[in-house]
């Protein structure tokens, strides 16, 4: 127990909740000292809503986002406070400000949180209008309240300023770890592989986001601040993390083929997932160690773990002799070759956050970091070009628009104490998507509601206003804490924040609990509702373009790992970017399929492709990655005409499939048409390996031994990408049937006997 609460405390989270309760309890306890507690209730307003959007980001560009959020609630406030008075005004005001605000989330994560900042002002400015000269000071106030706001997040930033992205980089660490674990047991011999396989999917969709939050702060924080030996050291941290994940997915072998070959030496194998689960261990240790601030002390040596394994490789080769054993052992040999490389990397993070890192660590990997970050321009071409059904954020703005105008005209029409907290519930809930809507609106009427009956029980105690205060403050704190991680708890504290708010300010008002949770299910039902049936997105709208775009990703790593090849010049910046596009969009595609599974199942007609196209377009990026780690740490050999024949092909196949997403290819073929030359250079392929092998007279020099690791990556490779793109036009094709042919849409029809595993 004790070491949760302390996990707790040293949390991003209470971090977070402790710098927006201090700006606004200060000077809420400061005017009601000086007997004008209003105006401190609304400074500490504006600085709670300006809270939401200080995102993590470098102090520049957090400093220029608090700005302008301080000043869009002001004016907000102001409009609405202006028109209010005039209803033929104040409505088209009001549907412009909310439309025009939700659509800023074209505009990328720090712009939605900025329009949700200003949401929720726009909601409570309806609380309690001002005219005249008021009307002026309260959103002076308003002001004040914001820009105090920024002040301690700046006070709070110096303090610990790399907190937030050493504890991300805590948590990378541990889900790398669980990857890593995973990777171990599909070395159970009955392991269920397809379950396995789904878990790392879901994995690599939360390492990517996690990949782009550092990179977005470390990344620019060097790039305007130079570099520290914190920052240092966290870029060494940082990159190592990258490049053990991409060797992990660019690293697959065949589970099946092994069992069967080694089932007669179970230790050998045994051996080597005992290796790969102390990897696990190693990084699950380190994370811990840095999230607690103590001294790092190796778990397990790892290099005792690689020795055990090629002692049980040498042994495994004596038994059979080497003429028997050659192909297992150059099996065993890439998969020793592949944790060689692992541990080294390891070493490097272990390294990190042991000894001092200089700049001359980093050699040079970090030049190209900062192309690889979201570019922070705001074109307007880009919020005219959203302005159509076939944008998520259009069709958003319009719902959460005309459901706000209906909650506003019903709380009017209808004799509801607080209409401005069913607005307040409708702009909190309201997702783009369904299911995220759908299980916000349960968490938070749940929350509710049990804070509701504790807000009750306590009342019903007639606590001083003293103790009511003091625990105000302690549930905004609880409440702001728990609000990402886990909604429900979070609204329930909420809740009893507010009860205990409105307690004190109207202590004679025993229904407060009552209406609460009223215009919560108010604000709820409208939201769950409108999402249903107002211009609903759902994901299958987006399949074709979440596939074509992870196709597209594939392609174009593919051709820079051709070049790499061919050319034996290193890899450049259009290679990086080539490779993190690939992995960002097989992530963007699995995260399509995870909000695919939230919507109701009469919306999920594309549920089996897009998870289809997940599988078949990561095995392609663990191949085509396989290729490029190879390719960029070995000296290959020269590129033949037969392996620039089956790349083509292979290129040609994922062109082919983007072409029928876009709908370029009116006629679609019943049968993929196997290419004869096709099969006849990578017959010519194999022959080559097969002459090497037999030559038994060089078996034992390092050369031939690198030779035919080479070949055998490198043939397997294009045979494996060759299947797999074949997979992916045939998938395709049937795919665009099916949408001409609603009544084939079925699992079998989409999965056929190409099994993705195969």
């Amino acid at each position: 127990m004790f070491p949760k609460i302390k996990d707790f405390t040293i949390g991003t989270n209470l971090y977070n909740a402790l710098k927006v309760v201090l700006a606004a309890v200060i000077p809420a306890f400061l005017f009601s000292y000086l007997g004008n507690l209003e105006i401190g209730l609304t400074i500490a307003i504006g600085a709670l809503f300006t809270f939401p959007s200080d995102t993590p980001s470098n102090l520049k560009h957090k400093i220029n986002g608090l700005l302008v959020t301080v000043f869009i609630l002001a004016g907000v406030n102001l409009l609405i406070n202006a028109t209010y008075p005039y209803p033929i005004l104040f409505y088209p005001v009001f549907a412009i400000l909310v439309f025009t605000l939700s659509m800023l989330a074209v505009y990328g994560q720090r712009a939605t949180m900025v329009a949700f900042s200003a949401l929720m002002i726009l909601s409570i400015s309806l609380a309690h209008t001002h005219k005249g000269i008021e009307m002026l000071q309260h959103s002076g106030l308003l002001l004040c309240g914001g820009l105090f706001y920024l002040l301690i997040s700046i006070i709070f930033y110096y303090i610990n300023p790399h907190r937030y992205t050493e504890l991300q980089i805590v948590e990378c660490i541990k889900l790398t770890s669980k990857y890593l674990k995973l990777r171990g047991d599909l070395w159970e011999l009955n392991s269920d592989r397809k379950e396995i396989t789904r878990k790392q999917l879901i994995l690599q969709v939360e390492l990517n986001n996690i990949h782009e939050n550092i990179r977005e702060v470390l990344v620019r924080n060097r790039t305007d601040y130079g570099s520290s030996h914190q920052n240092r050291k966290m870029l060494l941290a940082f990159m190592s993390l990258v490049e053990i994940m991409e060797l992990a997915v660019s690293t697959s072998f065949d589970h099946n083929k092994l069992h069967q070959k080694f089932d007669a030496h179970p230790k050998v194998l045994m051996t080597y997932q005992s290796l790969a689960y102390n990897l696990a261990k190693n990084l699950k240790s380190l994370s811990k160690k840095i999230k607690k601030r103590k001294q790092y002390i190796q778990k397990n040596n790892l290099i005792e773990n690689l020795f055990s394994f090629e002692f049980a490789i040498s042994d495994y080769e004596k038994t059979l002799g080497e003429a028997e054993a050659s192909e297992g052992v150059h099996m065993l040999s890439n998969m020793l070759h592949y944790a060689e490389k692992q541990v080294e990397k390891i070493k490097t993070l272990e390294r990190a956050y042991t000894t001092t890192v200089k700049l001359k660590d980093l050699n040079g990997r970090d030049k190209d970091l900062d192309k690889l970050t979201i570019s922070h321009y705001y074109p307007l071409n880009t919020l005219v070009e959203n302005f159509s059904f076939s944008s998520l954020e259009f069709r958003h703005s319009l719902r959460i628009t005309t459901t706000l105008l209906i909650g506003l005209i019903i709380g009017k029409v209808l004799p509801f104490e607080n209409v401005y907290w069913i607005l307040l519930t409708i702009v909190v809930i309201m997702r783009p998507g369904y299911g995220l809507t759908k299980e916000r609106t349960l968490n938070r009427f749940i929350g509710t509601l049990i804070g509701g009956v504790i807000g009750f029980a306590v009342l019903a105690l007639d606590p001083s206003s003293t103790i009511l205060a003091a625990l105000t403050i302690l549930f905004l704190i609880l409440g702001l804490t728990f609000n990402p991680s886990n909604y429900k708890i979070g609204t329930t504290f909420i809740t009893l924040h507010v009860i205990f708010i409105f307690a004190i300010l109207n202590p004679s008002d025993s229904n407060i609990v009552l209406y609460r949770v009223l215009d919560t299910f108010v604000g709820a039902i409208l939201a769950i509702l409108a999402n249903h049936f107002l211009w609903p997105y759902w994901e299958s709208l987006n399949t074709n373009e979440n596939i074509k775009n992870s196709i597209e990703a594939n392609r174009n790593y593919l051709k820079q790992i051709s070049i790499l090849y061919n050319d034996k010049e290193g890899i450049n910046t259009k290679y990086r970017l080539a490779r993190n596009q690939a992995f960002i969009e097989i992530g963007n595609l699995m995260a399509s399929f995870q909000r695919m599974l939230q919507e109701p199942k009469s919306k999920q007609d594309k549920l089996q492709q897009v998870y289809k196209f997940t599988v078949v377009n990561n095995a392609l990026l663990s191949s085509a990655a396989s290729l490029g780690t190879y390719t960029q740490s070995h000296k290959t050999t020269k590129a033949s005409k037969s392996f620039n024949f089956i790349f083509n092909k292979i290129i040609k196949n994922l062109d082919s499939a983007i072409s029928i997403l876009k709908d370029e290819n009116n006629q679609i073929e019943n049968d993929t048409i196997i290419d004869e030359n096709l099969n006849n250079n990578l017959i010519e392929l194999k022959k080559i390996r097969e002459q090497e092998l037999a030559q038994g007279s060089d078996v034992n020099s390092e050369a031939f031994k690198h030779k035919m690791r080479e070949a055998q990556l490198v043939i397997e490779q294009l045979i494996w990408l060759t299947n797999l793109s074949e997979n992916i036009l045939k998938t395709t094709k049937v795919l665009l049937k099916t949408e001409k042919n609603p009544e084939n849409n079925s699992l079998k029809t989409f999965f056929g006997s190409n099994n993705p595993e195969a």
